[in-house]
């Protein structure tokens, strides 16, 4: 039997940190070890207590001074885009039409879409992203390259193959129908199978007719199990084509409630421009609002008012995300970096520990995987990261006047990004230094 024995700090969240000094949220280790066996955690603590449970042909790696996390989940983004991010110009709307929709009738190509997961999924890992909830293209062709990829490296990935029937090129549409059998041929093949989830994926509402929408409900009801992940309230002219089309909904967030699509693992990316009875709706049903700071701020879509929606008497569920590609970055520490900045422009202020518990144990929460991943609890699975705070000479010079773990975290977020991520263990196997560093 196999073991591996990681030495170093190692940091796991047990709850939201309320402030900066709240201790009783984190567990940190200063010479922390973890003992990872068939891909599990199977023990955690002080090294010299977990060091003698170990076996005498324990596999020992030493990452000191580096710090040991959990992996970080990523709750929203399009595989299919990696060649439209930096993209110029545009806002949601004219961006799908201009961009993003040319792109995605390039999947029908099963090679060319299997080459793309596997460069997006190097891209998670190379930037210490162990989980993701992706949003593939209309094609069966490019889910099933996800999953896949997603397979043939055991990561632990929720996708699902856009459904879309209506203002979308013809090559870019299905059917009420062929959605409904494609999404359900999908899901016995690769739900469940490994480390793999599969998510109902009707894009928007703007692109699925009421038919569709009625097909990816009885899927949700037909396989309770399964996540659901659509988009909502990016941005003003979608709010408002959605709610011509939809005339008989009370407002946006009605919509998917009229076709039972809202619950607790139920994604809302974006969910910025939320009205308090839609934020009333989603807090009541537990789904989550997916903040996706750069590509709010890149499309210029709205500021997502983060503390507000965990503050108010009905408090929303938060996941973060990259939204690549009309996000500007694959890393979780970039997007925190702007979410802070998106924070701070209404007046608050997100503290690191914050942060990373956002990136890990808070997004694994809210995706309802929390009991696989997300933290360094024994039991879970072993995908574990190395974090390296002085991985550039400016990272390096400003370390020198480090003084605690509050800042090194959040110099972590502000400067850090795939440089800072020194290895990454997929089910207690190292991932990162494959792709060659």
């Amino acid at each position: 039997m196999t073991e591996t024995l990681l030495r170093g700090r190692t940091l796991t969240f047990l709850r939201w940190p309320e402030a900066i000094d709240d201790q009783g949220a984190w567990r940190y280790e200063e010479d922390g070890g973890l003992l990872v066996r068939e891909g599990r955690i199977v023990a955690t603590g002080s090294y010299t207590e977990v060091a003698a449970k170990a076996g005498e042909d324990a596999r020992k790696v030493d990452h000191r001074p580096h710090l040991l996390m959990p992996g970080f989940i990523d709750a929203h983004a399009h595989f299919p885009q990696m060649q439209v991010i930096a993209s110029y110009g545009a806002e949601l709307l004219e961006w799908l039409n201009t961009y993003t929709f040319p792109e995605e009738t390039k999947f029908l190509n099963a090679q060319h879409g299997r080459r793309i997961a596997r460069l997006f999924l190097d891209e998670m890992i190379r930037h210490g992203t162990t989980t993701v909830a992706a949003y593939c293209s209309v094609h069966k062709e490019s889910a099933e390259a996800f999953f896949a990829e997603s397979h043939d490296r055991n990561m632990l990935n929720i996708a699902g193959k856009v459904m879309m029937d209506r203002n979308a090129p013809d090559a870019l549409t299905d059917t009420p129908q062929s959605a409904y059998d494609d999404s359900k041929a999908l899901i016995a093949e690769w739900h469940g199978k490994g480390r793999q989830h599969y998510a109902v994926t009707p894009r928007f509402a703007i692109t699925s007719t009421p038919e569709q929408m009625e097909m990816a409900g009885a899927l949700a009801k037909e396989f309770p199990d399964l996540h659901i992940q659509t988009h909502l309230s990016e941005n003003h002219a979608e709010i408002a084509y959605t709610c011509e089309l939809y005339p008989q909904a009370k407002d946006y967030t009605d919509v998917y409630a009229q076709y039972g699509l809202l619950g607790r693992r139920t994604l809302l990316g974006h969910s910025i421009h939320l009205s308090e009875r839609e934020a009333d709706t989603l807090s009541d049903m537990g789904s989550v609002a997916v903040f996706c700071p750069t590509s709010n701020l890149f499309l210029g879509s709205g500021l997502f008012d983060y503390q507000r929606y965990r503050r108010r008497e009905k408090p929303l569920r938060i996941a973060a995300a990259t939204d690549v590609g009309g996000g500007t970055n694959y890393s979780m520490l970039r997007t925190m970096d702007e979410g802070y900045k998106v924070i701070a422009l209404q007046g608050e202020k997100l503290n690191p520990f914050q942060s990373f518990w956002q990136i890990t144990r808070g997004n694994a929460e809210a995706l309802s995987i929390a009991d696989r991943v997300g933290t360094l609890d024994e039991g879970t699975d072993a995908d574990i990261i190395v974090l390296d705070s002085r991985a550039t000479s400016v990272m390096e010079l400003r370390m020198e006047t480090v003084k605690s773990l509050a800042e090194e975290l959040f110099l972590l977020q502000t400067l850090g990004d795939d440089r800072a991520v020194r290895e990454v263990y997929v089910a207690g196997k190292p991932a990162r230094s494959i792709l060659g560093g």
